[in-house]
């Protein structure tokens, strides 16, 4: 996350400057321009200001994307696709394509992560199961780039590099690697062969935003693409930061596919073949954040990531232990952490 601790310009932060100069000429009457404060940061280059109006007690958000390293375009784009579906989305009020600037919409400060308890899960989480069929249900192919199988081998390979490798600093020898391929190719042969739809592809407790109205507010949807069905329930309901007792989190799994048939979403026909196909797609995501945590602590200096590695190596162990062309993901696990093997069932 970006250090936002700090607002005053220097001469290592003159995007600072360039963004009030730009704010400065939309309307000065109607921004007051002394009270940008630090709103949120994300694991990416981008950082977030929220400002006062002058003449209401509205308040907006300023988007700080640098260029090469971010691109305002896609924002631009799912958040004009997402608001024609009618998922809540914040606004684009203005913007500096060049620069990377924008103003939006603010969508409050209360996230899911932050009101999430056994009281209130089942609401939040139905609202949120609610927005995704709504979404899903009005897919179209060519609108939004494909999730596709190069793209998640890619993200696949990160958890090697990465995690193995610069995290827990083990090299694999070739029969491992030969291992640890041919469970990625299982991975993959199941992901891919799910219908596909729009995928937000960060559908979680950090980037939905408790509403009054048209709950939940979605955030961060810039990376959206077209692809497996399974995606984004996944990332709601196997949080890499919120973690449910499995019970609940198939009750929820059984209710958003009773949903999404109702909706004439092309979901398995069993709940227990959708199952199979949701948890196998956890494990691509899964995986894949282990890799993209180890990464942002070592190379990118914020270590805090690695305190959500345990939650998230738990769903790998769980879903590797159930079935049996996964156990060798286990094994080599085992191996890597020398933890003792644990047991479990297959199907």
């Amino acid at each position: 996350m970006s250090d936002l601790n700090n607002l005053t310009p220097s001469n290592d932060d003159q995007r600072l400057v360039a963004l009030k100069q730009w704010l400065h000429t939309l309307d000065s009457t109607k921004l007051d321009l002394q009270s940008m404060r630090p709103a949120s940061a994300d694991a990416s280059f981008r950082r977030y200001f929220r400002i006062n109006a002058t003449d209401t007690d509205s308040t907006y958000i300023v988007m700080d994307a640098p260029q090469p390293a971010e691109d305002v375009k896609p924002f631009i784009k799912v958040a004009e696709l997402f608001q024609s579906l009618h998922l809540t989305v914040p606004q684009v009020l203005a913007k500096e394509i060049d620069q990377g600037f924008l103003l939006l919409t603010d969508l409050g400060t209360t996230m899911y992560s932050h009101v999430l308890n056994n009281d209130t899960a089942h609401k939040l989480y139905m609202d949120a199961i609610d927005s995704l069929v709504l979404m899903q249900s009005q897919s179209q192919a060519d609108v939004l780039p494909e999730y596709d199988r190069a793209f998640m081998q890619r993200e696949l390979m990160i958890f090697p590099e990465w995690y193995i490798t610069k995290h827990r600093g083990y090299t694999l020898n070739d029969t491992q690697t030969a291992s640890l391929n041919k469970v990625f190719d299982a991975i993959l042969a199941n992901v891919m062969a799910q219908p596909q739809v729009f995928v937000h592809r960060d559908y979680h407790s950090r980037n939905l935003m408790l509403m009054d109205k048209g709950n939940p507010g979605i955030l961060d949807f810039q990376g959206a693409l077209y692809g497996p069905l399974t995606y984004d329930l996944v990332s709601l309901l196997r949080d890499a930061y919120v973690q449910w007792d499995e019970e609940m989190v198939l009750d929820w799994a059984i209710r958003y596919w009773e949903k999404a048939k109702k909706a004439g979403l092309p979901v398995a026909p069993d709940i227990d073949s959708f199952y199979r196909d949701f948890e196998y797609m956890g494990l691509q995501r899964h995986l894949k954040i282990l890799g993209i945590f180890a990464r942002l602590a070592h190379r990118d200096g914020k270590p805090h990531y690695l305190d959500d590695i345990p939650t998230v190596m738990d769903y790998v162990r769980k879903t590797a232990n159930r079935y049996s062309e996964l156990i060798p993901l286990l094994r080599l696990l085992d191996v890597i952490e020398d933890s003792a093997p644990q047991f479990g069932y297959t199907f």
